[in-house]
C-alpha cells in the first residue's frame, strides 16, 4: 500500500495542504515568503506535489522547485520551520510516524534545491 492509501488519498492531502498552509501563514516568520503569492493555487500545486510524491495518482506538472523558490532567500531556518510545520500538521491528524518519517525522507532531499539564502559570515573581533 503507498503512503497516499495509508494516510487515507486526496482528502487527506487536502486537509494536510490546508492545515500546513494554515500554519504556515500564522509564523510570523515564513508568512512574509508568501506576502506575494496567490495562497490557492499555491493550494493546488502542493496538493499535486504531496500527492505525486507519495505514491498518489497525480502527476506533478509544477515549475522546477529551484525556479519556483529561487529569489525568495529560503533559509536552511525557513526550510526546518516548513518542515517542522508539515510533521507538526501531519501529526494533529492522526498520521502514523512511520509514514511521517516516509514522508520526510521523500522532502528532505529537496532542502539543497528550496534553500537559496545567501549564506552570512558573522566575523568576531577578539582582542589580544
Amino acid at each position: 500500500m503507498s503512503i497516499y492509501d495509508s494516510i487515507g488519498g486526496a482528502p487527506a492531502v487536502q486537509a494536510t495542504v490546508d492545515e500546513f498552509y494554515r500554519r504556515v501563514l500564522a509564523d510570523p516568520t515564513l508568512a512574509p515568503i508568501f506576502a506575494d503569492s496567490d495562497i490557492q493555487r499555491l493550494k493546488a500545486h502542493q496538493r499535486s506535489f504531496i500527492a505525486a510524491a507519495v505514491g498518489g495518482p497525480e502527476i506533478f506538472a509544477g515549475r522546477d522547485l529551484g525556479a519556483a523558490h529561487a529569489g525568495l532567500e529560503i533559509s536552511d531556518a525557513d526550510f526546518d520551520a516548513v518542515v517542522a510545520h508539515l510533521v507538526d500538521t501531519l501529526t494533529s491528524l492522526g498520521v502514523s510516524d512511520s509514514a511521517i518519517g516516509e514522508i520526510g525522507a521523500k522532502l528532505l532531499p529537496l532542502r539543497s534545491t528550496i534553500v537559496n539564502a545567501p549564506t552570512v559570515t558573522h566575523l568576531r573581533h577578539v582582542r589580544t
